[in-house]
C-alpha cells in the first residue's frame, strides 16, 4: 500500500492503515525518542503519546512534505513537552574555562555509533536536549530558545557544555582503552 493510500485510511481511521504507518515509522521514531529519553521505557512512552497525536492530528498534514519528516517532527515536540514538564532549566548554566578542548582526528574515528549514542544519553537532560536538537535535528540556537523557552545565550551554554562533557568522555574511554 502506498504512503498516501496509508494517510488517507488513517484519515478515515481504518485502523489497518494506522498500524501499517505505526510499523513503517516506529522503529526509526523510537531512536529519536532514545536521544531525548533516560531509558527505554521513557522512549517508549514518548514514542507512544506521539502516535496518539500523530493520528489524532493526521488531517493537518498537508502533503506538501515528506509524511515521515511530520511524524518527526510530532515525536520531537513530544519529547520536548515530556522534559519541559522535568524543567531541566534549572541546570547550571555559563561557559567555563577550557570548554574548547582539541582532540586528536583519530580519537573519533574509534568511536563507534552506539558507544557515541550511549555517551550522549549520559548527558543531563539540558544538556542532551539541546545537543541533540542543534547537533543531530541541525536546528539553530534561535529555533531551540522559541522551542524550549530559554535565551539563545541559554542554548548555546547548554551545547558548549555538553560538548566539553561529551569531549572528556572520549578523553576518557580512550586513555581507558590504551
Amino acid at each position: 500500500m502506498s504512503e498516501h493510500e496509508l494517510i488517507h485510511g488513517c484519515l478515515r481511521e481504518n485502523r489497518q492503515c494506522q498500524a501499517e504507518v505505526f510499523q513503517r515509522y516506529a522503529g526509526k521514531m523510537l531512536t529519536v525518542c532514545l536521544r531525548y529519553a533516560r531509558h527505554r521505557m521513557e522512549a517508549e512512552d514518548i514514542l507512544q503519546d506521539a502516535f496518539i497525536k500523530v493520528f489524532d492530528n493526521i488531517s493537518n498534514f498537508q502533503f506538501a512534505g515528506s509524511f515521515e519528516g511530520w511524524i518527526r517532527r510530532i515525536v520531537i515536540n513530544t519529547a520536548l513537552k515530556k522534559f519541559q514538564q522535568k524543567s531541566f532549566k534549572d541546570e547550571a548554566i555559563g561557559i567555563d574555562e577550557g570548554y574548547d578542548m582539541s582532540l586528536e582526528p583519530s580519537v573519533y574515528a574509534d568511536l563507534h555509533e552506539e558507544e557515541l549514542l550511549a555517551l550522549i544519553a549520559q548527558l543531563p537532560d539540558g544538556y542532551r536536549v539541546v545537543f541533540n536538537l542543534y547537533a543531530i535535528e541541525g536546528y539553530s540556537h534561535h529555533e531551540i530558545a522559541e522551542m524550549l523557552g530559554i535565551e539563545e545565550s541559554t542554548s548555546r551554554s547548554q551545547l558548549l557544555k555538553a560538548r566539553r562533557i561529551l569531549q572528556q568522555r572520549i578523553i576518557d574511554m580512550q586513555k581507558i582503552a590504551v
